[in-house]
């Protein structure tokens, strides 16, 4: 049997594969498993429950709250709030669980549920493992005064994040103008908010949720309004969230997109300027452009890189104690603000670094050149043989021989189908195409199934 959690929660099709039962019955399992242990001194545990703007959203997050009561745990609903802003009520409030009901980027019909320990940080594998195995045990439930109780208190949980968000941009943000495109999720309040008390000058687009246009032709994923609209309002830059906003990407004032992999590296620049780049090192993927390695190389900034996904990143931030790290796809962890990735705190901090330095988005986000990349899917293949057939190897070092310093090659077996993905990353559009197509012929031949 599959596994039920993911690399972010359990997410899937809702009311189908993420119902209320399911819900339910996830608030009681995670309830259990996280205050067995724990030594609460006469008081019960505490939660807190989020949710980004799908209206099944909704049902589910009441589900959840019901599901974690039974269990003997107060729960206060906050109602549309980013998933970084569970993580910092969860870290600051003293409380035992967080719970985003969220699909991220996904289409409105899809959502999910994750959950964050006391700390802040996202569930351990084990943990998780825990919580699955505990949905089908039978269990004592507390009856009368020993059950929890469910409040709501949207504005408290607001006002506490915007004051973090704000505290942490470091200095006023007067002069400089904005677009930000909120994706019609749960940035749709608190970021236009957080950037304004901050003291900017915020354009607003997609931050009118009506429960079914969250991530709609808009957002992180589908960047041409914002791209537009920061050219005709004449903004110094534009910043485009995902639905539950713990992902920014970036559009500099000629309506060119700034990745994730660029943001980190003007991140990183500034922070070891500052100081405050722990051990000059930066954590990535192993699908950040070979563009930001060389320029981290140049600045004398170490890379680590990990597995894709940002829970492996924040692993490898939090076992060498480093500060900065992130995807090429916009989730930027600061963990001198953040336990996980967070948009809007990334856009402040861009912001405060246009501000600081009284330079261009354009010019700043110059200290990464991207390489062209090319990226083939392959079809058919018997995956658990891609990185041990000789033939395939050997390709791959020829390759990568063939393209030396400026070029790379990655193999990555898909997760869920029978399928290779080749990457190849070179000097020229031209070489990585006739490298990846090469290479992807080799797999095609060599992997049939």
């Amino acid at each position: 049997m599959a596994r039920l959690f993911g690399t972010d929660g359990v997410r899937g099709l809702a009311n189908r594969d993420v119902t209320a039962e399911l819900a339910l019955s996830l608030g009681a399992a995670a309830a259990r498993v996280v205050t067995s242990s724990g030594d609460f001194r006469g008081t019960r545990p505490r939660a807190v429950i989020g949710r980004d703007t799908r209206v099944s959203g909704e049902f589910l997050s009441s589900a959840l709250a019901a599901g974690l009561a039974s269990a003997g745990v107060d729960v206060t609903e906050v109602g549309v709030l980013p998933t970084p802003g569970i993580a910092h009520l969860t870290a600051s409030t003293d409380v035992e669980l967080g719970v985003v009901v969220s699909a991220s980027h996904n289409a409105m019909p899809d959502n999910g549920i994750k959950f964050f320990a006391r700390g802040g940080f996202k569930l351990e594998d084990a943990i998780e493992d825990r919580i699955e195995a505990t949905l089908a045990a039978q269990w004592d439930r507390p009856v009368g005064a020993d059950v929890g109780r469910i409040s709501n208190d949207v504005a408290l949980a607001d006002r506490n994040y915007i004051d973090h968000l704000v505290a942490a941009a470091g200095r006023p943000l007067d002069g400089v103008r904005i677009a930000v495109d909120c994706a019609n999720g749960a940035a749709s309040d608190v970021a236009p908010l957080a950037l304004r008390e901050a003291g900017a000058d915020v354009v607003v687009i997609n931050a009118s949720p009506d429960g079914r246009n969250i991530n709609d032709a808009c957002g992180s994923t589908h960047p041409e309004q914002l791209q537009a609209v920061t050219v005709a309002s004449e903004a110094a830059f534009g910043v485009a969230y995902d639905g539950d906003a713990d992902r920014c990407l970036a559009v500099d004032h000629t309506g060119a997109l700034v990745d994730g992999d660029q943001i980190m590296g003007l991140l990183a620049t500034a922070m070891k300027e500052a100081g405050t780049l722990v051990d000059d090192t930066l954590v990535v993927t192993v699908m950040s452009n070979l563009g930001l390695l060389l320029a981290m190389r140049d600045a004398s900034i170490r890379t680590v890189q990990t597995g894709v996904g940002d829970r492996y990143v924040l692993e490898a931030m939090r076992a060498g104690g480093y500060t900065l790290g992130g995807e090429q796809s916009g989730h930027i962890i600061n963990s001198h603000y953040a336990t996980t990735g967070d948009g809007i705190l990334t856009s402040l901090l861009l912001a405060a670094r246009v501000v600081g330095t009284g330079r261009s988005l354009a010019d700043l986000a110059s200290v990464v050149t991207r390489m062209p990349q090319v990226l083939v899917n392959v079809k058919g293949v018997d995956k658990a043989r891609a990185a041990d057939d000789e033939g395939v190897v050997d390709a791959v070092r020829r390759a990568e021989a063939s393209l030396g310093e400026t070029g790379r090659v990655l193999l990555r077996p898909s997760g869920t189908e029978p399928l290779v993905r080749v990457m190849v990353e070179a000097a020229t559009m031209d070489e990585a195409e006739v490298v990846a197509h090469g290479l992807a012929d080799v797999v095609e031949e060599r992997l049939a199934l």
